[in-house]
């Protein structure tokens, strides 16, 4: 039996090469399929239709059909990237509208910038969830390995592009809106602080407690007798040669009405004082040196008092209710007055600034406190006394904002002319 199929061997490879040479000679060859065992042996003939060219046919039909699914899907994937694109689109123009001047193309959304940002942020959003559910329809349900390689590559990367720009649309989104927030705080800020300062100063106003008619219309009122209720004066003295002190005082304390005002400095505490204490005149001291002023003003009613001094001689002078009553000579001549001290209302002063003695404070109100660098005339006196001018110190004004008051001290509204007409 192997004998016989070796024979059978030789004669087909013997009759192939000679078909082979008969095909060289003509120009001709001749292509022969394989068979399925149940197959009847030989060369298909011209028509014949035999199974092998069925499965072709069935294989080129389902290609085919797999051809119209893959573009039928590719146009939709196309339909889809082209919609991300116009919302892509929409988004820079938006992103340009935020520029001055810009004009609105998406007039569906709110136009606070707060809403703005919010609303792009959800749409940037799902745009990159119908992106990743892209993705994974591709991989899912189209078979990559079918398409064509090029257009598979280009549909990979115009995806990939699209999301790169949508990534970096919402980071500047993100950043303008953090930037519209910040500014918007900023804004809020300074709005709250002006209205908080304008609802303080109406406060102040329906409190009366600036509500004077001008800055100098208000008294300082001590009522009590003790070492705590004072004023203080923010301003200080530079170095005098000389000058002028006024004042409104009234008062019905017994015995003295105390110390209307003291200033002191380092290593003197009694600089400057005006103190009328027990059963003592009033007097007038100037780097401790005595001068005891010839008029008493504890009757209750609103009294004008200046004093004028100077270094020359150490003449002095005083005034009540725009007369002169008193003066002299020899109080601390030749003693400037020294700069940089504490001024204090109602209170003598041992220390600077300090240990106040409850025996000698002042009881009353006291209004209209100056200090001018200059001996005043005596007209100028008479016409301030008579309230015929308004002449404010130049060294140390009456002003509100130039007087604090502690202890229980209160500053109230006061226009002393007028009261002072009520007391004749």
């Amino acid at each position: 039996m192997i004998i016989l199929l070796t024979g059978i061997i030789c004669l087909l490879v013997f009759a192939t090469s000679n078909t082979i040479k008969d095909q060289e000679k003509t120009g001709e060859r001749f292509v022969c399929t394989a068979l399925p065992p149940d197959a009847t042996p030989g060369c298909p003939m011209p028509g014949f239709t035999g199974y092998p060219e069925e499965e072709l046919r069935v294989t080129v039909i389902q290609l085919r059909e797999t051809v119209l699914q893959q573009k039928e899907t590719i146009g939709n994937q196309k339909e889809t990237i082209r919609e991300l694109t116009a919302k892509l689109t929409r988004c820079e123009s938006l992103a340009e509208d935020g520029k001055p001047g810009g004009k609105d193309t998406m007039g569906d959304l709110p136009r606070d910038p707060g809403q703005v940002i919010d609303q792009l942020s959800r749409t940037m959003q799902t745009l990159k969830d119908r992106l990743e559910n892209l993705e994974y329809q591709l991989r899912s349900n189209v078979s990559y390995s079918a398409l064509p390689s090029d257009l598979r590559e280009m549909l990979q990367r115009r995806l990939g592009d699209l999301e790169h720009q949508l990534l970096n649309k919402v980071a500047e989104l993100e950043d303008e809106k953090s930037l519209l927030h910040n500014e918007s705080a900023a804004h809020r800020h300074r709005t709250e602080s002006a209205l908080s300062a304008l609802l303080e100063r109406v406060s102040e106003l329906e409190k009366g407690s600036s509500a004077f008619k001008s800055p100098d219309d208000f008294k300082v009122s001590l009522p009590l007798r003790t070492n705590y209720l004072y004023g203080k004066i923010k301003k200080t003295l530079p170095e005098l040669f000389s000058f002028t002190i006024c004042m409104w005082l009234k008062s019905s304390a017994s015995p003295g009405i105390g110390t209307p005002f003291s200033y002191a400095v380092q290593g003197q505490a009694n600089e400057i004082v005006l103190i009328e204490w027990g059963n003592h005149p009033i007097e007038l001291l100037i780097n401790d040196k005595v001068a005891q002023l010839p008029f008493s003003i504890g009757d209750g009613k609103w009294h004008h008092v200046c004093i004028t001094w100077t270094t020359r001689d150490g003449m002095w002078e005083a005034y009540l209710d725009g007369i002169k009553l008193g003066s002299g000579e020899n109080l601390a001549p030749w003693h400037p007055i020294k700069p940089n001290g504490i001024l204090i209302l109602g209170q003598e002063q041992d220390t600077v600034g300090g240990r106040f003695d409850a025996t000698q404070a002042f009881v009353g109100e006291l209004s209209q406190f100056n200090i001018w660098d200059r001996v005043l005339k005596s007209e100028d006196i008479v016409n301030i006394a008579n309230c015929s001018t308004n002449m404010p110190g130049n060294i140390i004004p009456w002003a509100d904002n130039n007087v604090d008051v502690f202890g229980g001290a209160t500053k109230l509204p006061l226009e002393p002319c007028e009261e002072r007409l009520i007391d004749l």
